[in-house]
């Protein structure tokens, strides 16, 4: 397993943009289902690592609210590895002390598979240990405007003065209200975008882009990006 080197600071909290499992299953001549199951088995390696590491939260982007625009054939696949995931890794998670968390509109999928992530985040939510955030049907645009409904909503019905306002009242009404300040974003595949993910959360995080398509990226590719973050220095603004 990749070890973080010493003295390097670990950041406390991880979000990745899972990219690469069409292309890594082309590269291959296989259907891009046979992508997206290894990128199922570096879900779990890279979760195993991040807890070794002693990171607080990984989130990672595992549906976005605009895959649903793929092959509903594609779609369905993705939902059968969920419900694969869940049923034969939720054990693991609540021995680990692992809390699941979700973030997006997980509702609006089947309502078999609601009750699933449903039970999954009730048998977890007990636990004390890092938390895993999944992010299904998430989009940062959607989550904001959310927000910014709520926020409108409150003030309408006259629980907040408009000139009350900050960023900690906004970051309290986003799904990640509960989760650390995100301190490291990570994009496989080598593309160089945020796609809608964490929008908000992103403004001071440190962003790594890699080559590494997602079913190779392993513990030492985790531990080589910890390492590479210990290196950066971050001054918010500040000299």
């Amino acid at each position: 397993m990749g070890a973080v080197p010493a003295g390097g600071a670990v950041p406390r909290h991880v979000a990745i943009i899972m990219d690469g499992n069409g292309r890594w299953a082309k590269k291959r001549f296989l259907p891009r289902f046979a992508g997206h199951k290894a990128g199922v088995e570096a879900v779990r390696k890279v979760t195993r690592a991040a807890r070794a590491m002693g990171i607080e939260a990984l989130t990672l982007y595992a549906f976005s609210s605009e895959n649903w625009r793929r092959p509903a054939e594609e779609v369905s696949d993705l939902m059968g590895l969920l419900r694969h995931f869940i049923r034969s890794d939720l054990d693991e998670l609540a021995r680990e002390n692992v809390r699941l968390r979700v973030i997006g509109d997980y509702h609006s999928f089947s309502p078999d598979l609601v009750a699933m992530v449903d039970d999954a985040i009730a048998r977890t939510a007990g636990n004390s240990g890092p938390i895993l955030a999944i992010a299904l049907n998430y989009g940062a645009h959607a989550e904001l405007v959310t927000a910014a409904r709520r926020l409108a909503e409150r003030a309408r019905d006259g629980g907040l003065d408009p000139a009350n306002i900050d960023v900690a009242t906004i970051e309290a009404e986003l799904d990640t209200h509960d989760l650390p300040p995100l301190d490291l974003m990570i994009r496989t595949s080598g593309e160089q975008r945020l796609s809608n993910f964490l929008l908000w959360q992103a403004a001071y995080a440190e962003l790594l882009f890699v080559d590494t398509l997602w079913p190779d990226f392993d513990a030492a590719a985790l531990a080589d990006a910890v390492a590479a973050f210990g290196q950066r220095q971050r001054r918010y603004g500040g000299l």
